[in-house]
């Protein structure tokens, strides 16, 4: 009979559509994935994947077991949140997803002192702007900005992230800067690309920049950052992280203000968990320390 574990190679390759991307999902080598999946349709005597150029697609049998196969991976996935929430002693790893850009302005001085008052409580990072899903087990807590896309979590509000506008002081003391919105479609703008383009401030520089040269294209927040910085053009960027960087200046705040909701994320089934919960009860302790940086004057 095939092991259980084998079941999420099958997903993996299902939802990915190649070994080399199921492989980096994984985090396993290609060859590895290769290897459990040959085992599990050798020990099923089924084929579950047409083997094509352009990636695997699911045979009939592996459409029909797939959705058997994705039960499988939630029962295992609850199982472990239990387990980990029957644990007594505020000890253990933590794996918190946080966006790259707030790591040392926010966490750094917060986290010093939870890791004072637990030491035996270990932080593990998985640092990305994209939504990593607690659902699945990918990761413990989330903190990040805009709306909880995932109504079954329990959220947290830590504040609301206002956004600025931004340009180095070279690009200033060169081309000026706007006074009014209006004027933003007269010099040259940094744009999100990618799950930024969605959220409030990726709209309004839609809206207001319609018509603005495009400086340059970011899918993060610091990658704006540095594009802003480096005389790109202006830019839309938290004042918490802007405020860090002397060489930019704020040239505009916008009218109505552009904001989104920065919050703490965890799933039920891990709330109670000794470690977990001391986490999300230390820094629901720590908002109004949190919000004092997110809220700090400009420059």
């Amino acid at each position: 009979m095939f092991e259980w574990d084998d079941l999420k190679f099958f997903v993996a390759i299902a939802r990915e559509g190649s070994t080399v991307a199921a492989a980096k999902v994984l985090a396993v080598s290609q060859p590895t994935v290769q290897r459990r999946l040959a085992a599990l349709e050798e020990k099923l005597g089924e084929a579950l994947f047409e083997r094509r150029p352009t990636g695997y697609r699911l045979t009939q049998i592996g459409s029909d077991l797939l959705p058997y196969a994705e039960r499988v991976e939630r029962e295992v996935l609850a199982f472990t949140r239990q387990v980990s929430a029957q644990k007594k002693t505020p000890a253990g790893t933590i794996r918190i997803t946080c966006p790259e850009a707030d790591i040392d302005t926010l966490l750094v001085p917060v986290l010093d002192r939870f890791k004072a008052k637990y030491p035996g409580i270990r932080i593990e990072f998985i640092i990305t702007d994209h939504s990593v899903d607690l659902a699945k087990g990918e990761a413990d807590v989330a903190l990040r900005g805009g709306a909880p896309s995932d109504q079954g979590l329990i959220c947290r509000k830590i504040a609301d992230c206002e956004w600025h506008l931004y340009a180095s002081r070279s690009y200033v003391a060169r081309h000026g800067a706007p006074a009014s919105a209006d004027d933003v479609a007269a010099h040259p703008v940094v744009v999100f690309a990618g799950p930024l383009a969605a959220l409030s401030p990726g709209r309004w520089l839609q809206e207001v920049a319609a018509r603005s040269p495009r400086g340059a294209y970011s899918n993060s927040v610091m990658g704006a950052l540095t594009a802003v910085r480096s005389g790109a053009g202006l830019g839309l960027l938290p004042p918490h992280i802007a405020r860090a960087v002397p060489e930019l200046v704020r040239v505009l705040r916008p009218d109505p203000p552009v904001t989104e909701p920065f919050s703490m994320l965890v799933h039920p089934d891990l709330r109670h968990a000794p470690a977990i919960g001391a986490f999300f009860d230390f820094m629901a302790g720590e908002i109004k320390t949190m919000r004092a940086l997110f809220n700090g004057e400009d420059r």
